[in-house]
C-alpha cells in the first residue's frame, strides 16, 4: 500500500529531508542533523509539518454532551477559545487516543487527533454518537494542513510572518495565552505544542501551507523532522501514543491521572473501569529515568526494581542534558531518587528515578 503524503511533501523532498514511513505517512525524519534541529527549537525556533494529524470538527446541539461522555477530561472546564488535553477511553479504561479539544463557540468544538489512530478514532466517535443518540455532526477536515512553530522566538517570528499575510491573524497571536486558540479568516492558531517550548500550531488550507513554510524558513525558522520532535517531547515528559500508552493501558498507569476528571455525576466511557482499578490499588506508575552509566535507554528494555520488573516505554539520548533519559512503567513502591537497574543488551546499567519533565523552556529540571 502506498504511503500518504502531506501538502508539504514536495517541500520536504526539495529541502533534502530523509523521508520515512510514520504510521502510513511519508514524513521527514530530519533535514541533515536531528541534533541541530533539536537545539534550534530549544534556542530559537523550529517548525514541524504535523499535517498528518487529523483535525475533526464537531457541531450540533449535542456536541458538549457528546464530549462529556467521550472524554475522560471534562469540556465543562472550557471557555470559548480555550483548549483541553484529554484521553479518549474504551469501556475497559484503555486509551484509544490522546487528543486536544478546543471550544470554538456555542456548539462548535475542534479536536486534533493522532495520525495513526485517526480512522479508528472517527469510527469510535460515530459509534458513540449513534449509540447515545446525540445530535452531533462529526466532520474530519482532510483539506487542512498544520504547521507547528516552536521555540523561544517562535511566536515573535510567526507573528511577523503572518503580518505579511493577514494583519488580523497577526494581532490574534499577540492576544493568545497558553492553551488558547483563535480563528481568524482561514487561519486557526493555537498556542499549543509538543516540545516543552512556547510556540503555536497553525491550521490552514492545504494549498497555502507551502507558502507559509517558506516564509518562516526565510525568517530563520529551522525545518525539523520526526527525530527532533521525539527527543523534544521526551525531554518535555510528554507521552507518545502507541509507546507510553495504548488501548491496553489506562491513564492512571500512564502518568495521566491529572487528565481524568472524576467529578460527579458525569458518566464518561471507561469511568467504571478506572474506579475499579483505583479501588484495587497497587497501580503501576510512569516514572522518569536518567541513565547514570554508559549506554542509551530504549523502549522495551527491562527495568529491575525491588518491587518487581518494569519496562521502558520511551527512551533516547537527550541533546539538552547530554545523557540518556526515558519514561518507564514500573511497579508501585518505586520512588523518585531510587536507583534502579536497566537491562541494556544483557548488561545491568544504573538509572536514577526522576520527576519529569526533564527540560522545560530550555532549562534542565533534573
Amino acid at each position: 500500500m502506498s504511503l500518504k503524503r502531506t501538502p508539504l511533501y514536495a517541500t520536504h523532498v526539495a529541502a533534502g529531508a530523509k523521508m520515512v514511513d510514520f504510521g502510513g505517512w511519508e514524513m521527514p525524519l530530519h533535514y541533515g542533523s536531528q541534533i541541530e534541529e533539536h537545539h534550534a527549537v530549544r534556542r530559537k525556533a523550529g517548525m514541524f509539518d504535523v499535517s498528518h494529524m487529523r483535525v475533526v470538527d464537531l457541531d450540533g446541539a449535542g456536541s458538549r454532551d457528546f464530549l462529556r461522555t467521550l472524554l475522560a477530561n471534562d469540556v465543562l472546564k472550557l471557555t470559548p477559545g480555550k483548549a483541553l488535553y484529554s484521553c479518549m477511553l474504551n469501556e475497559s479504561g484503555g486509551v484509544i487516543d490522546d487528543l486536544i479539544v478546543y471550544w470554538i463557540h456555542t456548539d462548535h468544538y475542534r479536536l486534533v487527533v493522532n495520525a495513526a489512530t485517526a480512522d479508528k478514532d472517527i469510527a469510535w466517535m460515530n459509534k458513540v454518537a449513534h449509540e447515545r443518540k446525540l445530535p452531533v455532526a462529526i466532520l474530519p477536515r482532510r483539506e487542512l494542513a498544520m504547521i507547528a512553530v516552536q521555540g523561544p522566538q517562535a511566536r515573535a517570528i510567526l507573528r511577523e510572518v503572518i503580518e505579511g499575510i493577514d494583519g488580523d491573524a497577526a494581532a490574534a497571536i499577540d492576544r493568545l495565552k497558553p492553551f488558547t486558540a483563535a480563528v481568524v479568516d482561514e487561519f486557526f492558531i493555537a498556542r499549543t505544542g509538543y516540545t516543552g517550548e512556547d510556540g503555536c500550531e497553525v491550521v490552514l488550507p492545504a494549498d497555502e501551507a507551502p507558502d507559509l513554510w517558506q516564509r518562516l524558513r526565510a525568517e530563520g525558522v529551522a525545518p525539523c523532522g520526526l527525530g527532533a520532535r521525539d527527543t523534544l517531547r521526551l525531554e518535555a515528559g510528554m507521552n507518545l501514543y502507541g509507546q507510553d500508552m495504548d488501548d491496553t493501558v489506562t491513564p492512571l498507569e500512564s502518568g495521566l491521572a491529572w487528565t481524568v476528571d472524576f467529578k460527579e455525576p458525569r458518566d464518561f466511557i471507561g469511568r467504571a473501569a478506572l474506579e475499579r482499578q483505583l479501588a484495587a490499588g497497587n497501580l503501576r506508575q510512569l516514572v522518569g529515568l536518567k541513565l547514570l552509566d554508559k549506554g542509551v535507554l530504549r523502549a522495551h528494555q527491562k527495568v529491575i526494581t525491588p518491587h518487581g520488573e518494569g519496562e521502558i516505554t520511551s527512551g533516547t539520548y537527550s541533546p539538552t542534558l547530554e545523557c540518556s533519559i526515558a519514561l518507564a512503567r514500573v511497579p508501585a513502591g518505586v520512588k523518585v531518587g531510587d536507583t534502579l537497574q536497566v537491562d541494556i543488551r544483557g548488561k545491568p546499567a544504573n538509572a536514577l528515578v526522576t520527576k519529569y519533565p526533564f527540560v522545560r523552556n530550555g532549562k534542565a529540571l533534573v
